[in-house]
């Protein structure tokens, strides 16, 4: 019986497209950091998913969470947003931060690694650094972040951290600082969501280390 044909979506890689050999597939995606694709049974299907967010096609059996259908008051997130997320190191402290673009999943910044920080730290220079992101291109989409404690240090304006400053963590203290007196300078109207693991799976920002 002859091999069902299928046609693989790269929705993040060295080309964005539609290939119908896994071989051309695999040249986009192996070794390229958080590649996103998927494959697909028809060309239809394929066209389409390349239009949508590559988190739109991610079953629960795959997602890194289990999903549960959202409560009413929770419904679904908008597509027209940012995510935002960091990731943090355990074995050397280092800490780094992106922000995607959640129809798309298209990456629009990424920060790091730093040196001797902590994952709140990375989470809350995520969060100003999409702001400032927004500010600049005059845009008023919303902010989501996974993490509580960030968006309350947001909301403070301040970063209530306990690390202590070390030579090596010097920099990372400067951003802090600098990310501080950006929130004290800078009104913004850009609504700071939580992104709801639970029910909708992993943050689109995620970096896939866990």
């Amino acid at each position: 019986m002859a091999k069902k044909q299928k046609y693989y979506v790269v929705w993040e890689g060295r080309k964005r497209g539609v290939f119908t050999d896994w071989t051309d597939c695999e040249a986009q995606i192996k070794g390229f950091p958080e590649a996103k694709f998927k494959s697909f049974d028809t060309i239809k299907e394929a066209e389409e998913a390349l239009k949508e967010n590559y988190w739109a096609f991610i079953s629960p059996k795959t997602a890194k969470a289990p999903l549960k259908e959202a409560p009413a008051k929770i419904g679904n997130p908008n597509l027209e947003s940012i995510a935002v997320d960091a990731a943090w190191n355990t074995a050397t402290g280092d800490v780094e931060y992106q922000g995607v673009y959640l129809r798309t999943g298209q990456k629009i910044f990424h920060q790091g690694p730093f040196r001797d920080g902590t994952n709140n730290i990375g989470e809350f220079l995520a969060i100003v650094h999409g702001l400032a992101y927004l500010q600049k291109h005059q845009s008023n989409l919303p902010i989501y972040s996974d993490s509580r404690t960030a968006i309350s240090w947001i909301k403070r304006k301040h970063a209530n951290t306990k690390l202590e400053v070390t030579p090596a963590n010097k920099q990372i203290f400067e951003l802090l600082q600098r990310a501080e007196e950006w929130l004290s300078k800078n009104k913004f109207t850009n609504q700071i969501l939580k992104w709801e693991t639970e029910y909708w799976g992993e943050n689109p920002a995620d970096f896939g280390r866990k």
